[in-house]
């Protein structure tokens, strides 16, 4: 196993930790420090739509794909300038005041998730070509476990921080932390094969879709794209407000139960299984841990049924978390293995997005589902909807294992 543990992982790793640490400076820290600076609510809800860039990233992907910033190679380069552009709109913020420049502030905010899902889709996009077939399991893990603690130190941290060194000093803090993922950029490896960029903005923009639409199978695989995550998607809308109303757990016990040791869960998942992924290979990690991901959603059911119970939440709580780790890998090992390197930015930012459109329609049609069927029903059914998703990549299971035995795929 120590073979997997190189300078690639290593950078991977640490990028990751990058590509977190904006998300919470614009989002939940950023606002709670508005909130003690009293500003209005309403004004409040409205800096939610600085977060809109991170869903839209894939709009301006192509420009990434198509020009190359002539310094740390094509990938690192655009890392680069997005990490130098990301430290200084933070320190700007953090000269801010919502009291005395708002406007300048919300501004600030803006860019800064502009940039930062700017830099996730190079740093997407380098993850998928640096890494070798064999290490994309553990490189998945890593990036992941990197991406959930920057959102603990800009989260949790810097709200701790913040009666202490105050508001300013804190966002200037995560500024100088950022500066890691810039020895990363500087350390990391070059891929050994990063792709020919399109030779105009017209390949760029069409070719993406021109060279996957052109693959056998690819309704199918844009489906199983969507499925497999699905019944995860729709157990996890709710489980806060289930171990709350649901069983009657505090608000506390939620909080370091669900929370805590839920996130330690994701991580050990994850990197666990990404070390199998390399034993397993692609298809039957996809299917061993698709089958956890749906086995999981069930001991939620048997929590509803028993009723508030400490042992079982804990249970639960750990096995559902690590069966969704150990699905997180596959899953986006198998997202990396569908991209061309010629396009890798666009299609990686498309998929992902597409991936996605199950958590975002989930939320309404969870809360419909309870009002009608009750807690222990519903999680019955997350079960049942977590099945088309295998059932359909045991019918491409010859598709999923060709993609993984294809060499870097070239138009």
């Amino acid at each position: 196993m120590n073979k997997f543990f190189n300078g690639r992982i290593g950078a991977v790793l640490v990028l990751g930790f990058s590509s977190g640490l904006p998300l919470a400076l614009s989002g939940g820290t950023l606002q709670a420090w508005l909130t003690v600076e009293g500003v209005d609510i309403r004004t409040i809800g409205l800096f939610s739509l600085v977060g809109l860039p991170y869903t839209l990233k894939f709009l301006w992907a192509p420009l990434m794909d198509r020009f190359v910033i002539p310094i740390f190679g094509r990938r690192r380069g655009w890392i680069a300038l997005c990490q130098m552009v990301l430290i200084g709109i933070i320190l700007g913020m953090s000269a801010s005041s919502p009291k005395n420049a708002l406007w300048l502030l919300a501004i600030l905010a803006f860019f800064l998730t502009f940039v930062s899902a700017s830099q996730d889709i190079a740093i997407d996009a380098y993850r998928t070509e640096v890494l070798k077939t064999p290490e994309r399991g553990l490189g998945a893990a890593v990036s992941v476990t990197g991406y959930r603690v920057a959102m603990l130190v800009s989260g949790a941290l810097a709200l701790i921080l913040s009666e202490y060194l105050g508001w300013r000093a804190t966002y200037m803090l995560m500024a100088l932390i950022l500066t890691l993922g810039v020895l990363a950029v500087w350390l990391g490896p070059e891929p050994e094969y990063s792709g020919v960029p399109p030779a105009s903005m017209k390949e760029a923009v069409a070719g993406p879709f021109t060279e996957f639409f052109s693959r056998s199978g690819v309704w199918s695989l844009l489906a199983l794209i969507i499925l497999y995550k699905l019944g995860d998607a729709f157990a996890g809308s709710l489980t806060t407000t289930f171990l709350i109303r649901g069983v009657n757990f505090s608000v506390g016990e939620v909080g370091a139960i669900n929370k805590g040791m839920g996130l330690a869960a994701t991580i050990i998942g994850a990197i666990y299984g990404g070390l199998l992924m390399a034993r397993l290979r692609l298809f039957n990690s996809l299917l061993i841990f698709g089958i956890f991901q749906a086995v999981s959603n069930l001991s939620f059911m048997f929590l509803a049924l028993v009723g508030k119970n400490y042992p079982l939440m804990i249970f639960t709580i750990a096995f559902e978390n690590l069966a969704g780790g150990m699905g997180t890998a596959a899953f986006v090992a198998f997202l990396m293995a569908l991209c061309n390197h010629r396009y890798t930015a666009t299609q990686f930012a498309l998929l992902s997005a597409l991936a996605s459109l199950g958590r975002v329609f989930v939320g309404p049609l969870s809360g419909i589902l309870v009002d009608e069927m009750g807690w222990t029903v519903f999680f019955f059914s997350t079960f049942l909807f977590a099945l088309p998703g295998l059932i359909l990549l045991l019918v491409m299971k010859q598709v999923v294992i060709a993609i993984e035995n294809e060499t870097v795929k070239e138009v």
